[in-house]
């Protein structure tokens, strides 16, 4: 980071049960969120392992643990594995087009059935707009909306919001109609994400962490090549 770019000031949360691991306490290193962060120093924190929730940009910090492992696919040199071409073809009649990264009603309609499908009762099953905002959307970044419409009737499949980044893109978060789950529209998502930083001339399209002992995160393992940022330094993860 230059001189230019002040590293900002971070803080260590409390430790709190973990997420993803039942059996497990974890502690986030956290930027603060009262400073002001520049889109070239988040892709700075990016490139170092960080990610962000709304406008809070974090790393997990655990003692005697580093589970959660920040990873990134290859948009350069990626193809697509006989199941995700399957993926691609099955959602051939999907138009894409990128809108405002702003609140829409018809986003939180689908994002609210979303989740309450497949995280009931959790924490962002919240009929509260002003949440669902304050999660997907960021001052930090210059965060795009993609909507997923079918062509023959224009309805609303899936919406995935993306960080455009110096290098590369940043997958937030995809969110689906569940009457098309057999769709697979979140690998589906992450495969167009793949096309979009290929055609802006992007090296990488970051998923966030990636954990080997939680079912739910495997799914990123699929996409190859893959890197991990692992002690300090991204390593490209071995093909299983």
């Amino acid at each position: 980071m230059s001189a230019e770019q002040k590293i900002p000031d971070m803080y260590l949360s409390l430790p709190h049960p973990c997420s993803y691991l039942a059996d497990r306490m974890a502690t986030t290193l956290f930027v603060d969120p009262r400073q002001p962060i520049e889109p070239e120093v988040f892709a700075v924190l990016m490139r170092s392992g960080f990610r962000r929730s709304g406008d809070l940009v974090y790393r997990p910090h655990c003692q005697g643990c580093r589970a959660c492992i920040s990873v990134r696919i290859d948009a350069v040199r990626f193809r697509r594995s006989r199941a995700q071409e399957r993926s691609w073809r099955k959602n051939a009649d999907l138009a894409a087009t990128e809108v405002p990264g702003e609140y829409h009603d018809e986003h939180f309609a689908l994002y609210r059935r979303y989740q309450a499908l497949r995280h009931p009762g959790g924490g962002m099953d919240d009929p509260d707009p002003r949440k669902y905002v304050d999660f997907l959307l960021s001052r930090v970044a210059d965060t795009r909306l993609v909507e997923f419409r079918l062509q023959h009737d224009g309805r609303l499949a899936a919406v995935a919001a993306v960080d455009v980044l110096s290098g590369g893109l940043s997958a937030v978060y995809t969110f689906y109609d569940p009457a098309d789950m057999a769709r697979g529209l979140g690998t589906y998502a992450i495969l167009w994400e793949v096309k979009w930083a290929q055609r802006l001339g992007l090296h990488w399209v970051y998923l966030g962490y990636w954990i080997r002992q939680c079912p739910k995160m495997d799914y990123k393992s699929a996409f190859r090549p893959l890197e991990a940022y692992v002690g300090g330094r991204w390593e490209r993860v071995r093909d299983r």
